[in-house]
């Protein structure tokens, strides 16, 4: 798992510093292709229910599950990418939102939030906490920000398979579901909304968009959870 994560988050952060004003999604794709064959890798979304792209890649309203195509970045925009990968038969997962240019003080603080969010829940995955300190930590600092939280997907279990159990939602009490046990692996996954939390599924059948249509950020880490804290394996 520690393999693998760290491969994905080598590939995320290309992907990242690769993206430019002017290019087409489906060119990020491409991109990040070339660099899952290049460090020996499969990605863990081409073909996963029948999704065509190898990375995600969702524009300002769209949330999550973005079908790379012919959409451009443009200045101004906030772009999240969704990276995960196999490697020895052990998954990684990772996301993070890339603001382009950004200057509205709105959106950059919508980013930032949804980052600290992650983090905030990031540090409940620790040994003897409920499943549900996570959820609560993270929906917590994202109303704390003005920010709505997302409730129609969650973050999971992860390992031998891309979504395991548990489910892990972004918002609920503290103190509730299972106890967390040092060597669990999760994908923990914010998504916070700049205005309403409900999203609608395009004719696609993947890409999920804010229902108000405005602006959507997404991060995430695969951690494993640990004694006194969890230690993140998405990371350099």
């Amino acid at each position: 798992m520690r393999a693998a994560g760290k491969l994905t988050a080598q590939i995320c952060e290309q992907i990242a510093a690769y993206i430019c004003p002017g290019m087409t999604t489906a060119e990020i794709d491409r991109f990040a292709a070339g660099l899952i064959k290049k460090h020996g890798v499969k990605s863990a979304f081409l073909g996963y229910r029948g999704y065509p792209g190898n990375i995600c890649v969702s524009i300002n309203e769209e949330v999550v599950h973005g079908i790379p195509g012919p959409r451009r970045v443009r200045i101004g925009d906030i772009v999240s990418l969704d990276v995960g990968v196999v490697a020895d038969s052990f998954y990684g997962d990772m996301a993070r939102t890339v603001m382009i240019g950004v200057t509205d003080p709105a959106v950059i603080g919508l980013v930032e939030a949804a980052e600290k969010a992650l983090y905030a829940g990031i540090a409940k995955a620790a040994a003897d906490n409920r499943l549900s300190d996570i959820s609560h930590a993270i929906e917590n600092c994202a109303g704390a920000a003005g920010f709505s939280v997302v409730r129609q997907f969650v973050g999971h279990g992860i390992g031998q398979s891309m979504h395991e159990e548990p489910q892990i939602p972004n918002f609920g009490r503290p103190g509730k579901g299972m106890v967390l046990k040092e060597g669990m692996t999760l994908a923990i996954e914010p998504m916070l909304n700049m205005g309403r939390p409900e999203v609608d599924i395009l004719g696609d059948g993947w890409t999920a968009v804010t229902r108000d249509r405005k602006p959507s950020a997404h991060f995430e880490h695969t951690v494993a959870v640990g004694r006194e804290k969890a230690e993140i394996l998405t990371s350099l």
